[in-house]
């Protein structure tokens, strides 16, 4: 029970790191992809970086669960494939499928998002593993049915968007284009709003501190990324939609 509350007040503090560290990233942004600059040390290839970045939440989340000294309940092992379902994708597939054209990513960058990466990973891990206590019935509860379905929705949107990107770089000789069609209609990155809703999806089905801290920061990258990416869309094409929104449809 004590461990139990040590945990929970960590959790607590980097959940605190998290709301201090979103307005920082609206003016700093992460140097890679469209927004790589020199000045942030030496770097590495783009896909091999991603791949090293992502695989540590699969790695770390199954190391922790897989030990549970129990037999998990059936929820943590559906909460555990959806977990390693999407980061197998994230690491093993989703980097060889884009154009990098030879671009690097700083490795201050792959350092600090390993060390993110294996926080949330471990944090989730562990509580899966070793303090989880979800009966059968859980899957009859209104939080996982309706978080369920945001996290399905979440993973359509990303998906859809991801490969909707991948085919308009590969189709195209003259690097960055204005995507046009369904979400991009609306919002400048539905990749971005896909993967929030994802794991905003996740943690009401998880129901638990882990899980909520992990959406947090999720939404602490991602939402500065995306104003990011929509600034840039705006001062690189002159005739970018100006009803465009940035990451959430007729809002922001």
């Amino acid at each position: 029970m004590e461990q139990q509350i040590y945990f929970n007040y960590f959790l607590y503090a980097w959940i605190g790191l998290a709301i201090l560290i979103f307005p920082i990233q609206f003016r700093v942004t992460a140097p890679y992809g469209r927004h790589y600059k020199s000045g942030w040390g030496s770097g590495m290839s783009n896909r091999w970086g991603w791949l090293t970045m992502e695989s540590v939440s699969f790695v770390v989340l199954s190391i922790f669960f897989l030990s549970s000294p129990g037999e998990p309940s059936k929820f943590a092992w559906f909460a555990y494939i959806l977990w390693s379902l999407h980061y197998i994708h994230r690491s093993f597939i989703f980097p060889f499928r884009t154009k990098t054209g030879g671009k690097l990513i700083p490795l201050s960058i792959v350092f600090s998002a390993v060390f993110f990466n294996v926080i949330n990973a471990g944090t989730n891990g562990y509580y899966l593993g070793y303090l989880e206590n979800y009966s059968d019935s859980w899957f009859s509860d209104p939080r996982f049915i309706v978080g369920f379905i945001l996290f399905c929705i979440g993973v359509l949107v990303n998906v859809w968007a991801d490969n909707y990107l991948i085919r308009l770089r590969s189709n195209s000789s003259q690097g960055y284009q204005i995507p046009r069609g369904g979400f991009f209609e609306y919002i400048s990155c539905p990749n971005h709003f896909g993967e929030m809703v994802e794991w905003i999806g996740f943690a009401v089905m998880c129901w638990n501190l882990p899980a909520c801290a992990f959406a947090i920061w999720t939404v602490a990258n991602l939402f500065p990324r995306a104003w990011s990416h929509h600034r840039w869309y705006n001062k690189e094409f002159e005739n970018y939609p100006s009803d465009r929104k940035a990451v959430i449809p007729f809002l922001l």
